[in-house]
């Protein structure tokens, strides 16, 4: 395969961020090769640590979206902007490793037919980087990969993923009615319905905080944010499923949560455990919204 060595001028890196720590963003940026452009998306009107970002990383232009408009929707605005052919979704709580750039250039290569590579988690042993969807489970070991590095799979993790933006015909790539959550499989659930390559690259190396993109250092906040998470999730969760599969489906896959969070929303109020009250309060509330077919409306400031 023939690799062009000024390829990296073909990427742009969209971050997006919320009130995120300084020095999460900095150790995100730090290792992304000077030489990539990179766009930082802040998810309000104001992006508090702007002067010390574009006074020392020339390659770096930010732009506010002026309201939270969650994971899908902010990077969608973010990759709107880009005049690249290829743009790298990569999360502020996510460091890359030091060989990241110099492999990913192998796959900024038009005879490499994908719509999407992720990459793959360097210490993480415990969550997957990628994965196949249930009702592919017994085919997965038809798939075919081009090469030793890259996997053929049905979906990669969101918080780093390299798009062929060539192979969209739309801005809009993520769905908008996900806030957080989710927003991920559904694209890849899509593009598999269209026989499109999804891989996970074993070169491309990640070092992932989790759960460290906003807020992270403000302890009074914390709970609000978990608050969101747990609503979030039960929300997306359902709407993926009736969006992929059908409303029988998603509701026969979730209703024994309904139930089970309702029972345990009231148990832990009588024991006065405010903590597990608000998670599964929050865990029941936010999948009871989806089901009734309600916006995915859930705030904290």
């Amino acid at each position: 395969m023939k690799i062009d060595m000024n390829s990296l001028s073909n990427l742009t890196v969209v971050i997006l961020t919320y009130k995120t720590d300084f020095q999460i963003l900095k150790n995100c940026i730090q290792l992304i090769e000077s030489s990539v452009k990179i766009k930082i998306i802040e998810n309000s009107s104001n992006f508090k640590d702007q002067d010390y970002f574009l006074n020392n990383f020339p390659n770096i232009t930010v732009h506010c979206t002026n309201q939270n408009l969650g994971f899908g929707a902010g990077n969608n605005y973010g990759l709107s902007l880009l005049d690249t052919k290829y743009g790298l979704v990569l999360s502020p709580d996510t460091v890359c490793d030091e060989n990241f750039f110099k492999k990913i250039r192998h796959y900024l290569n038009e005879e490499l037919d994908y719509t999407i590579i992720g990459s793959s988690y360097k210490d993480d042993k415990v969550y997957a980087a990628y994965g196949f969807f249930p009702e592919n489970i017994k085919k997965k070991d038809d798939y075919k990969s081009p090469n030793s590095s890259l996997l053929k799979v049905d979906w990669v993790v969101g918080c780093c993923m390299l798009l062929n933006l060539e192979k969209f015909d739309k801005q809009k790539i993520f769905d908008e009615n996900f806030f957080l959550y989710f927003e991920e499989f559904n694209l890849c659930k899509k593009l598999s319905l269209k026989n499109e390559n999804v891989f996970s690259s074993k070169d491309l190396l990640i070092s992932h905080l989790g759960f460290k993109s906003s807020f992270s250092p403000n302890p009074l906040l914390r709970e609000e944010v978990n608050k969101l998470r747990e609503w979030h999730w039960m929300w997306s969760m359902f709407y993926f499923y009736r969006n992929n599969y059908g409303y029988f489906f998603a509701f026969k896959k979730t209703i024994s949560k309904l139930l089970k969070y309702s029972i345990k929303t009231v148990y832990f109020s009588f024991t006065f455990n405010k903590v597990l009250k608000n998670k599964f309060k929050c865990r029941f509330l936010g999948l009871l919204c989806s089901m009734l077919g309600k916006k995915s409306s859930f705030r904290i400031d």
